[in-house]
């Protein structure tokens, strides 16, 4: 099978990604896992504006290429990717991405810890920073690992942000969340302080996530669940 709608969903995604200019050259990359085990990647060395579906590679689950057109391979981010798919039984696609805002507190080491925003509370709770990793090695793999079990949205420092999903556009809606929670906190900064929303009422807004069928990891499950 060549999972056509799996990958044109998967340029779609990357069409989007550039255009709402999240990503620059060939930053980024996009994973999709498929019923038979194997994953579709984007492959490395072109902008997610060219991407198209005879471009995008099959690997195996250590990130190995088993399919793709001459010349294209997956992304040396890759190892990070498969973190998140044997961390996470649950997770059936992963997003990285640079959005300036969000990328600005990962550089700046300023998670967006705080429970100010209702949306975000319901759809992902608090976003920490991973420690630093170089990219490419098993430094960010490894980094990122610890937070998995809780989160499903990550800032990586000095680096950008990663976003997993039951599927894909569940994976990439939490990157546009994110974006546009930083974009909301960094003026709420400006403009004097965010004021987070009280212990009750954060615990009801995640207690609608079932009701919503919100699916994955939050943080909150623990720290508000009395």
């Amino acid at each position: 099978m060549n999972y056509m709608e799996e990958r044109e969903q998967i340029c779609d995604v990357c069409h989007k990604m550039w255009q709402q200019g999240w990503v620059a050259a060939n930053d980024g990359n996009v994973s999709v896992k498929l019923p038979d085990g194997k994953f579709l990647a984007t492959p490395t060395g072109i902008s997610k504006s060219f991407v198209t579906p005879e471009k995008i590679v099959v690997v195996d689950s250590d990130g190995k290429l088993l399919e793709g057109l001459d010349g294209y391979r997956p992304s040396s981010e890759i190892k990070m990717h498969m973190r998140c798919y044997k961390e996470r039984s649950d997770v059936g696609a992963v997003v990285h991405a640079h959005p300036a805002t969000a990328t600005g507190f990962a550089v700046a080491h300023l998670d967006l810890d705080r429970y100010t925003m209702i949306e975000t509370v319901i759809a992902v709770g608090s976003i920490p920073v991973t420690p630093y990793g170089t990219p490419s090695t098993d430094e960010v793999p490894d980094a990122i690992a610890p937070y998995l079990p809780e989160h499903d949205v990550l800032l990586l420092a000095n680096h950008g942000a990663l976003t997993v999903g039951a599927d894909l556009i569940t994976a990439y809606y939490r990157m546009e969340t994110l974006e546009l929670y930083a974009k909301i906190s960094l003026t709420a900064r400006l403009l004097g302080g965010e004021v987070e929303i009280d212990h009750d009422n954060i615990k009801r807004l995640i207690s609608m996530r079932k009701q919503y069928g919100v699916t994955g990891k939050h943080p909150g499950y623990k720290h508000y669940r009395r």
